[in-house]
């Protein structure tokens, strides 16, 4: 038997950085809104499910025909650690496999989420599919740098291939998930996504950024 795929958003209130951002105006919709209706034309998931602990965020999923899930107010608080909110939400998802899809990643194509997917089909039990960008920058940590010689600088481009994971698009087995308490697993596959899709709405000028990126990527 085929295993069931869906995605599963998460969203909560209480963001501190930037005030209500998964549902505050954004380029004439909401990033809520915007990311239900990429994930409803991805044709290779099983369903979509919204969780939250917020109804508002519940109703507008509840209004786009998506299942949702209420999410207990501890775990959309910042006093939960992000592996026991992993595995409450994997606890609460009524699926096999997870395709966990961040809001805050507006600019992510329709492709790249496909193409982990697909990815994922052919990997064994004990893999994820994990979006990542590479980060060509001079890091220094504790006053010392820690990805070239100073003596000897490089040009920008032939920094190490050093990556962040950008949290745009996971894949990863339900059971596996609560036993790593994380949405990587024991051999995470990671896929290089872009600067542009890769940028995740962290503060306010994230915020801005991101919507005036959307609406001019969306007007050519």
């Amino acid at each position: 038997m085929s295993k069931v795929i869906k995605a599963l958003i998460p969203v909560r209130s209480g963001s501190v950085r930037v005030k209500n951002k998964n549902i505050r105006p954004f380029a004439d919709s909401n990033l809520l809104e915007i990311k239900i209706k990429q994930m409803l034309s991805i044709k290779n998931l099983d369903g979509i499910i919204v969780n939250s602990n917020d109804d508002e965020m519940l109703d507008i999923a509840k209004s786009l025909g998506v299942e949702t899930v209420k999410r207990q107010e501890y775990y959309a608080s910042n006093e939960v650690s992000p592996n026991d909110l992993y595995v409450n939400i994997a606890e609460n998802f009524n699926a096999d496999i997870m395709v966990f899809a961040n809001v805050t990643n507006p600019l992510l194509n329709n492709q790249t989420i496909i193409d982990c997917i697909e990815l994922y089909k052919t990997l064994d039990n004990q893999d994820s599919v994990n979006t990542v960008n590479f980060v060509k920058e001079f890091l220094w940590l504790d006053g010392k740098a820690i990805n070239y010689n100073p003596d000897k600088k490089p040009r920008s481009q032939d920094l190490p291939d050093i990556v962040s994971i950008n949290h745009a698009v996971n894949v990863i087995e339900k059971n596996l998930m609560i036993e790593r308490r994380d949405i990587f697993d024991y051999k995470p596959h990671l896929k290089i996504i872009d600067k542009i899709e890769s940028i995740d709405i962290d503060d306010e000028l994230d915020f801005e950024f991101a919507e005036f990126m959307y609406k001019k990527l969306r007007s050519k």
